[in-house]
């Protein structure tokens, strides 16, 4: 299949076939932030004794990362805006690619900690510009595909990255495995300048201001989703560990490896029907979620239930990131794609650490069986938000 891009700064023809190395290159972006965002996770035990600090320490450069690319996101996108697109990713690509290389070399705790920084400030520019970049690639009729193949880099890290990380970091050591990564990035900058196509930043008289960008029709319900879906979730799968214990099931590995496995058909689900039917597909999702939330609450002890729940919520959240972006694309429009997407990436840190938060409140209260009820409404009201907001969800793609 051919993989031509469109020429710098014209929309693409609607009979073009998709650009699926330009694409991928998006994608394996996605995928090389989630895996430098998260990887330390996995290596605290051998990251600590050689950088003289406790594993918890070395949890917080996973924190600092999070902490970085939630106050980048939206000043950084604001100030670049008006850069050509192409250039900015690049320069996204080599920051990681420095980061992670000062991480190999460095020897020092407060070194490290700055250069993940640095590498958390990249993420948040990285995010905002993603799915905007893969909408301008495309016919607006397959953006959603688009945007789905683009995300799918963060199920695979997520799912396969990650471990496949921690793995090789056990074989050929923690300094390799971050030295590696940072050669990915530096090949990934080679392959963005052969296949993605350069767009044009945001002329100063076309430019709309971040407030007004965040009220445009349809900008306020979408993010309203994001919010309390990501709380939602985060209730249960941050503390997923207890609850299956509770549930007298004690493999967590095995817990989030399906889970893991059945994003990634959630999210082949969604790219098949995103572009066709973008509200029915959403409302289903989410309804699915809050399917599963209900038999957790009531019967995750019964032998088989935990399992199936988790993988039928893995189906339905591994489509969801897709889905609610392309509303958000669909609805600011792909010239302002980068604003309302980063305006949505601090929205979606901050869902993740107020579902963190909430989560462990319940816990530490109630127990790990009240996990599911407290996620429960949280997903009930994203739902809510999806039936009445019928403007910035609607039935068929505009």
């Amino acid at each position: 299949m051919s993989t031509t891009c469109p020429a710098k700064g014209t929309a693409p023809p609607v009979s073009a076939p998709l650009p699926w190395s330009g694409l991928l290159a998006l994608s394996t972006a996605a995928f090389t932030a989630v895996l430098t965002e998260l990887l330390p996770a996995g290596l605290l035990p051998r990251m600590a004794p050689d950088l003289g600090v406790s594993e918890a320490r070395i949890g917080f450069l996973v924190t600092g990362y999070a902490l970085a690319s939630f106050a980048a996101a939206i000043p950084l996108t604001a100030l670049l805006r008006g850069l050509p697109r192409r250039p900015v990713l690049v320069g996204a690509l080599l920051g990681f690619a420095v980061s992670n290389a000062v991480v190999a070399v460095s020897s020092s705790y407060a070194l490290t900690f700055g250069a993940r920084l640095v590498a958390g400030g990249m993420g948040g520019t990285l995010w905002a510009m993603l799915a905007g970049y893969a909408a301008r690639m495309v016919p607006a009729r397959r953006r959603g595909r688009a945007i789905a193949i683009v995300l799918a880099g963060i199920t695979l890290a997520l799912s396969l990255g990650v471990p496949a990380g921690t793995a090789l970091a056990g074989t050929v050591g923690w300094r390799t495995a971050f030295g590696l990564l940072s050669g990915l990035a530096v090949l990934l900058v080679g392959w963005v300048r052969w296949r993605v196509p350069g767009f044009p930043g945001e002329t100063p008289h076309a430019r709309v201001p971040l407030a007004r960008v965040a009220t445009l029709p349809g900008i306020p319900a979408v993010l309203s989703v994001t919010l309390f879906l990501l709380v939602g979730h985060q209730v249960m799968y941050t503390y997923v560990a207890p609850f299956a214990a509770h549930a007298g099931f004690g493999r967590t590995g095995m817990v989030l490896l399906v889970f893991g496995a059945a994003t990634v058909v959630g999210i082949w689900i969604t790219g098949v029907l995103v572009d066709r039917h973008p509200r029915p597909t959403l409302v289903g999702a989410l309804t699915l979620c809050a399917a599963v939330m209900l038999a957790l609450g009531l019967a995750a002890g019964v032998p088989g239930v935990l399992l199936i729940s988790v993988a039928l919520w893995g189906v339905a959240f591994g489509g969801a990131p897709t889905l609610i972006q392309t509303a958000l694309i669909d609805a600011s429009g792909p010239e302002r794609a980068d604003v309302a997407t980063s305006l949505q990436t601090t929205v979606y840190n901050a869902g993740i650490a107020a579902g963190s938060l909430t989560g462990g409140l319940a816990l530490e209260g109630w127990g790990a069986g009240a996990l599911p009820w407290t996620a429960l409404p949280l997903v009930a009201v994203a739902l809510g938000v999806v039936a009445v907001a019928r403007n910035a969800f609607p039935a068929t793609r505009r």
